[in-house]
């Protein structure tokens, strides 16, 4: 892996809410990239991040799992984007925990990609995601 092909796929990413380095709200998650190209961070959740009370809102892990499977692409110097995500939650998650969330890729058919996530609690499975990320168009405008 190039480091400077990942900070310029990076660079695409400096406002995400989630990873952002440019983003003043962002939670600041950072990834590791290991040998078998998965990726991996850790995060705190916090009092403000509470769905039901006392429990971290499945909005925040949904994004954290998409987020950690976005992360593995821009390691690969690929800049893609959700086209599909489904979660599995197993379990509440106390909205203080310190989280492990991991994502490696599945399957790659460009400009078409499968990945996989998980985020565990002291080495307990509390939920699991999958998704589907096509490839961006850098010249292609949102509506």
């Amino acid at each position: 892996m190039n480091h400077i092909q990942f900070a310029d796929a990076r660079e695409s990413h400096s406002n995400c809410l989630m990873c952002g380095n440019r983003n003043p709200l962002s939670f600041g998650l950072t990834f590791q990239q290991h040998n078998d190209l998965s990726v991996s961070s850790r995060f705190k959740g916090n009092i403000t991040l509470q769905g039901y009370s006392g429990i971290l809102h499945g909005g925040v892990l949904s994004s954290l799992l998409d987020t950690a499977m976005a992360n593995c692409l821009l390691h690969l110097n690929i800049k893609a984007m959700t086209g599909e995500l489904k979660v599995r939650f197993l379990q509440p998650v106390k909205y203080d925990s310190i989280l492990s969330i991991k994502a490696w890729l599945t399957a790659s058919l460009p400009p078409l990609y499968h990945l996989k996530s998980e985020i565990r609690v002291n080495d307990t499975l509390v939920c699991r995601g999958r998704a589907r990320f096509m490839e961006k168009d850098e010249n292609e405008l949102p509506l």
